[in-house]
Order: C-alpha cells, then sequence, then structure tokens
C-alpha cells in the first residue's frame, strides 16, 4: 500500500561526481601541456614564414635599388623611401611592405647590412639574445 506511493528518486551519488571530476582532471592534464607545446612551435613555423616575407621585401628592394638598406636605414626603409646615403633611386611607388615588420611576439627585428648582404632575425619570445625553446633566436640565415 505504502509501497506502491513511494517513489524512488534517482541522481547522482557523492562517489559517481568525484570520479567524473578525477577523469575530466586526469584528462585536462594530458591535453593541456600538449597543446600549450602546439601554440609554441606554431608561432616558430609563422615567425620563420615571416622572416621569408621580410627577406622577399628586401629581395625587392635590391633588384630595384642595386643593393639593401643599410643598418642605419633599417628595414623602415621597406616601408617608406629613406634619406641618406646610399639614396635609392627606384623606389616606389609602393612600399615594399605595408606596415613596419615585428615578429610574432611583437618585437622588432634585428637588421644589419653592408648594402650588399644583410642578417635578420627574431631575438625569439624573450626578446633578448640567446635563449632556448621559444626563446630562441630564429635567424634567417638558418631557416
Amino acid at each position: 500500500m505504502h509501497s506502491a506511493s513511494i517513489r524512488r528518486t534517482r541522481g547522482f551519488t557523492l562517489i559517481e561526481i568525484m570520479m567524473v571530476v578525477v577523469i575530466i582532471g586526469i584528462v585536462v592534464a594530458i591535453l593541456v601541456p600538449n597543446l600549450i607545446g602546439q601554440d609554441d612551435k606554431a608561432r616558430i613555423q609563422a615567425e620563420q614564414a615571416s622572416l621569408r616575407g621580410v627577406a622577399q621585401a628586401l629581395e625587392l628592394y635590391k633588384m630595384d635599388n642595386r643593393r639593401y638598406p643599410t643598418t642605419e636605414q633599417g628595414l623602415e626603409a621597406l616601408v617608406s623611401k629613406p634619406d641618406g646615403f646610399p639614396e635609392p633611386k627606384n623606389w616606389g611607388p609602393d612600399p615594399y611592405l605595408r606596415k613596419y615588420p615585428l615578429d610574432q611576439w611583437d618585437n622588432e627585428y634585428v637588421y644589419t647590412s653592408d648594402g650588399r648582404r644583410f642578417d635578420l632575425k627574431s631575438l625569439g619570445a624573450d626578446g633578448t639574445d640567446g635563449g632556448d625553446e621559444v626563446d630562441l633566436d630564429i635567424s634567417y640565415a638558418d631557416i
């Protein structure tokens, strides 16, 4: 009589909830370090592609002006016509790059040139010389 009117309510026990939380924690502990590493790898690969793009703009500048911008003229010479010596005779009318190039970590590139050769590199995530992994310097000469 009373047994027919008693309803059983089903729900999750504390043990079941704790097991789900533990399983989610294990999955997160395994996946998060792997995903973080992939982000750094992708940024490094994107940086290598960016270096190639800046180097191509430098090559176009040289084809037009018979030399690379000097260290003093810098990469700004790819965005606006530089003043001073050596004056680029065939610069423009359009810039070689639309905006001043920064690396993947929003740091300036290190650019040096005597007009005949150039060196171009990113100082990595830390923005300082040296380092390893994501902080490693990435030189155009090495890619």
